[in-house]
């Protein structure tokens, strides 16, 4: 089986997904830092293996842990080894970690949100629409972010004088150009902070998740200390990140598709289309590590040997022709069905798919009705990918608001 080594610098995030799926159903790939694992490139096969009880999410499995070939300082350690948590655990303890959350992200609560979702998309248009007519503006930075990042952390109960701090240690978190002697102290920063917001909401609680995590656990739901830091640290980074990709991607497909646009604009496709395709096509989750194998795995005609480690890769999923049909590789928001699995599949499954898809459903149109002459700034070409393997990201959408 041919290796394919991940390029931490993601110049060619199509090309490499395509040579993945290539590769076959279960391709050998080298993680930045020369980390040995499989990749799972195909639909079929990664719903089968997403519901696997023979691949799990305990570290201590994995061969190359156990020998010490991974080490501590590893950019990418805080993504394969991020502590006790959902993420982390399978089996009873997994439900028990995910059902205060899955309660508090049910679609119907969820649907609570939408006012205030739609006040904060409000304030950000008001301030892109007070800026100097003609200045070019990172739709990323002005917009992107600061939605989905208020909207997590007024769920979490994380105050807003965090997130400047927050923003630069996880852009230090989920990159690989983070130097290696770095990374044990961004991880203990972390840690730092959110053991303090944790405290914080100790002494003063509120009617914020974290509370409700902090209440679970001395009324008997035995939550540790480290499972209510790691879930909240966990809920934070994927409740922002995902959806600032998923904003940013679905601007960028539809400003490289003008005929669509023009229909979705005329109210010919429904936005939620626009979503699921962008989702699809272009996901905000390229690469998802890291799961391990109890035992081997047979994956098409290959196998995953026991020990060995797996991720699956999303970006290669979305395109497969055997679930997407010939035009797999082609963005249409008229594409039905549409049955893609860019928020996961199983157990697993991310718990804030449905506030993802709010949050995007109000931004996206609310962006174009204020901004309907919206272009992009700079040719598509000429966007670039963040240095993450596992977020779909550009460093800026610089546009021209019209």
């Amino acid at each position: 089986m041919t290796r394919i080594a991940l390029d931490p610098f993601v110049a060619d995030l199509d090309g490499e997904s395509a040579r993945l799926r290539a590769a076959g159903p279960l391709a050998e790939v080298e993680l930045p830092g020369g980390v040995h694992c499989y990749a799972v490139t195909h639909h079929a096969e990664a719903r089968q293996l997403l519901t696997d009880s023979r691949i799990v999410k305990d570290i201590d499995v994995w061969n190359a842990w156990q020998r010490g070939e991974i080490p501590v300082d590893w950019p990418l350690i805080g993504l394969a080894n991020p502590g006790r948590s959902m993420l982390t655990v399978d089996g009873a303890d997994h439900r028990r970690l995910r059902t205060l959350v899955a309660q508090a992200l049910t679609v119907k609560r969820v649907e609570r949100l939408r006012a205030g979702i739609e006040a904060l998309t409000t304030a950000s248009l008001d301030r892109l629409a007070a800026l100097p007519k003609g200045e070019r503006v990172d739709l990323k930075a002005e917009f992107a972010y600061p939605l989905p990042m208020n909207v997590i952390s007024e769920l979490m109960g994380v105050d807003s004088t965090d997130h400047p701090r927050l923003k630069e240690l996880f852009e230090k978190f989920f990159s690989t150009q983070t130097p290696p002697e770095e990374v044990p102290q961004m991880m203990a920063d972390l840690g730092a902070l959110f053991t303090k917001i944790v405290d914080g909401k100790r002494e003063n609680p509120g009617d914020d998740l974290t509370s409700a995590l902090i209440a679970a656990s001395e009324n008997g739901d035995q939550l540790t200390d480290e499972e209510i830091v790691n879930t909240l640290q966990l809920i934070i980074a994927a409740g922002h990140e995902t959806t600032i990709s998923l904003i940013v991607n679905a601007v960028v497909a539809l400003q490289t598709h003008p005929e669509q646009r023009e229909q979705v604009l005329a109210g010919e496709v429904p936005w939620e289309n626009v979503i699921e395709e962008t989702l699809r096509w272009n996901t905000p989750t390229s690469h998802v590590l890291i799961r391990f194998a109890t035992e081997d795995v047979e994956v098409g005609d290959k196998v995953l040997p026991k020990g060995e480690a797996l991720i699956v890769s999303f970006g290669a999923l979305g395109r497969d022709e055997a679930q997407h049909g010939p035009t797999a590789g082609d963005f249409d928001v008229t594409r039905s069905p549409n049955r893609h699995i860019a928020f996961g599949h199983g157990p697993h499954v991310c718990p804030g798919a449905a506030l993802s898809r709010l949050e995007a459903g109000v931004a996206l149109p609310a962006l174009y009705e204020r901004f309907p002459e919206l272009e992009l700034a700079v040719p598509a070409s000429e966007l670039r990918n963040k240095p993450i393997v596992t977020q779909n990201d550009l460093h800026d959408l610089p546009v021209d608001l019209g």
